[in-house]
């Protein structure tokens, strides 16, 4: 079981957003932490264009075998593409992972054991790939959004309005993903989830995705509720 954590050096939202200080660590050390815990994971590596976090990554502890080419590096690349190279990478090192586990250093209240559920959920079922989701709050169900027509707003979905919570049907959300466990084969055949992709249920606080300031100021304060706790 391979994990891979996605870490380029560029970040429009927050600069250095992957090495940016919280709780006292950079954001890139959680994730670390989640691996290191993990019991299923054989290895973990980083895919980095940017040297600053290779070495950060090596001070976690996390291999980085290999640096991304500047070509995969963009903010308009997909995550396939990217994780496509580092398998073939990795067999260049000798290592023909089955499984890749794929790991955004933005969810760093992901853990060790989201990680291991997630691969054996992938086991058991036997399925393409399991991706963790969150429920989608009330308040943002498809049923509930709004688009605006010139300046008035319009029911996103062509249904009829629903108010009360009890009567919106669920929903769920990739969150991040803060974990991907996807099988090799499937990788290699184009698709990041295949056809057959089961849902990890996290709960909400384990599922930010730093994206903005006010999700590292979110994710600081659940540090520190998880720390005092």
């Amino acid at each position: 079981m391979l994990g891979i954590i996605p870490a380029r050096g560029g970040s429009k939202g927050i600069s250095g957003k992957n090495l940016v200080s919280v709780g006292g660590r950079p954001l890139l050390a959680y994730t670390a932490d989640a691996a290191h815990a993990s019991r299923r994971l054989s290895r973990t590596i980083v895919t980095t264009d940017d040297e600053t976090i290779a070495q950060a990554a090596r001070d976690l502890r996390i291999e980085v075998p290999f640096m991304r080419p500047d070509t995969l590096a963009g903010d308009d690349t997909p995550m396939l593409p990217v994780v496509q190279h580092a398998l073939r990478a990795m067999r260049a090192h000798e290592i023909d992972a089955d499984v890749v586990v794929l790991l955004q250093p933005t969810s760093p209240l992901r853990r060790g054991e989201h990680i291991d559920s997630a691969i054996e959920l992938l086991a058991e079922t036997g399925a393409d790939s399991v991706v963790s989701v969150v429920d989608v709050p009330h308040q943002f169900n498809p049923v509930s959004v709004l688009s605006l027509d010139g300046d008035r707003l319009r029911p996103f979905l062509d249904t009829a309005p629903t108010t009360r919570r009890q009567d919106k049907p669920p929903a769920l959300a990739r969150n991040g993903p803060a974990v991907l466990a996807v099988r090799a084969a499937v990788i290699e055949g184009g698709s990041l989830y295949g056809q057959d992709s089961r849902p990890l249920m996290m709960a909400p606080e384990d599922s930010i995705d730093v994206d903005t300031l006010f999700d590292l100021h979110l994710v600081e304060l659940l540090l520190r509720e998880r720390q005092a706790g």
